[in-house]
């Protein structure tokens, strides 16, 4: 496709604080999903790269793990992950939850926190207040005023992430911001994210919405083969979900290994879609003690 003289592009973070709905944004740009969505915070480890692709631009969304103070070894790369998006992209979208209520006393802390995240920001920002569509739009001007004295956005947009309004004007508030530039990816990929790591995505989705506590938090998956078959329009995939302990072990099974199968019969349902063939999915639970602090185990599941 030849490539207008005034084609924009560009790279852009999506950050903010877990659970703000920053992958059902991702999700919403594009027009289909490749962001794993929980009602669960930080369900997002990696980051996710999308891309939204029109004759006139091409921008690549990254999505980050929410911002939060980080202890433990995972949680501390995850941060790492989401701060390092600040400083290499050509525009960032910080995302607030405005259906939350913050205590007036609580307030300060909280725009404490954020103007620590947003000081490490060097390209140009764009505030997103999200789920629009849970608040009464009166509390939405008081709200947009006392962002806009936090720091010095480009744009304020109100958005229903879930609903998709608001989404036009934010890609023309991105548009304002993205320099004249080439075309990153052809217009029929949508993500760099290989179909062995959406796969994964998709198990690991499957285990925060059926499991409850702290379950999910204690949970990775390996995908130990992708095989596929042209021949048979099938695709055959073993897959290990990771717990840390023998209780979590049994919790996933379940009994009479109906959870597992639970988990496995969703998971193959939305990898069919994902792979546009037949998919035949074998699962298993193994136990690695404390792997979210085992930084070899963590850099074997790529984070």
């Amino acid at each position: 496709m030849d490539q207008p003289e005034n084609f924009k592009s560009g790279v852009v973070a999506i950050v903010g604080p877990p659970n703000a709905g920053k992958s059902t944004l991702l999700n919403t740009l594009l027009g289909q999903k490749i962001s794993i969505v929980t009602a669960k915070p930080q369900t997002t480890r990696n980051r996710i790269l999308g891309v939204v692709s029109h004759d006139e631009y091409q921008i690549v969304l990254l999505d980050t793990p929410g911002l939060h103070e980080a202890r433990e070894p995972l949680n501390r790369e995850m941060m790492r992950v989401a701060m390092d998006s600040l400083t290499e992209v050509d525009a960032v979208l910080f995302l607030v939850d405005v259906s939350l209520p913050v205590p007036e006393k609580k307030r300060a802390e909280r725009d404490k926190e954020f103007s620590g995240w947003l000081e490490k920001v060097v390209s140009p920002a764009v505030m997103v207040l999200n789920k629009i569509d849970l608040i009464d739009r009166k509390t939405l001007l008081p709200m947009i005023e006392g962002y806009a004295a936090l720091y010095p956005f480009k744009a304020i947009v109100p958005v229903s992430a879930l609903k998709g309004s608001g989404c036009n004007e934010l890609i023309d508030e991105l548009l304002r911001l993205l320099p004249a530039g080439p075309r990153y990816f052809p217009d029929d990929i949508p993500t760099d994210a290989s179909e062995r790591f959406l796969a994964a995505e998709i198990i690991r989705e499957k285990v925060f919405q059926k499991t409850g506590q702290e379950i999910p938090y204690a949970s990775a998956v390996l995908i130990d083969s992708f095989k596929e078959d042209a021949e048979k329009g099938m695709v055959t995939i073993h897959a290990t979900i990771v717990v840390e302990k023998d209780s979590q072990k049994g919790i996933i099974i379940g009994k009479g290994g109906r959870k597992l199968q639970e988990i496995g019969t969703a998971a193959r349902k939305e990898i069919e879609e994902l792979v546009g063939m037949k998919v035949l999915l074998k699962l298993w639970v193994k136990v690695h003690r404390n792997w979210s602090q085992d930084e070899r185990f963590l850099k074997e599941l790529g984070y």
